[in-house]
């Protein structure tokens, strides 16, 4: 699973292999960035801020469907959950976003509809 952590800042402190492969930066290119402001589609940074926000301030966010564009511009479907990050303390520091790439699983469903709705209207046809 493709997994990251950002700090109070949003800046990012986690980034492993799995996030790596998808997104197609590195973890070097990644760390101590802010990660809605340089990895998130303008369109979208409102939406994945707000998501954001709410696991820093202690609500958990389950199942968000973030659209990610790849480093060679590619969108990908990332199914997201966001967990605050406490530290000894119980104190908020972070947030860690643990993901799902559902890209191809939404292209099924797409086509299923699309297969779906040709039968659909073959079967009005022949009526």
């Amino acid at each position: 699973a493709p997994i990251f952590g950002i700090d109070m800042d949003g800046k990012v402190t986690e980034w492993n292999a799995k996030a790596q492969e998808v997104s197609g930066y590195s973890k070097d290119e990644t760390m101590n960035k802010h990660l809605v402001n340089t990895f998130i589609h303008l369109e979208f940074r409102t939406s994945v801020d707000e998501v954001l926000k709410q696991a820093l301030m202690g609500v958990e966010v389950a199942n968000f469907e973030l659209p990610l564009f790849t480093k060679d511009g590619k969108r990908r479907e990332v199914l997201l959950n966001a967990t605050p990050r406490r530290g000894d303390d119980g104190s908020i520091m972070g947030v860690l976003g643990v993901g799902q790439d559902i890209t191809a699983l939404n292209q099924q469903r797409t086509e299923a509809m699309r297969i779906a709705d040709d039968l659909g209207r073959i079967i009005e046809t022949a009526n």
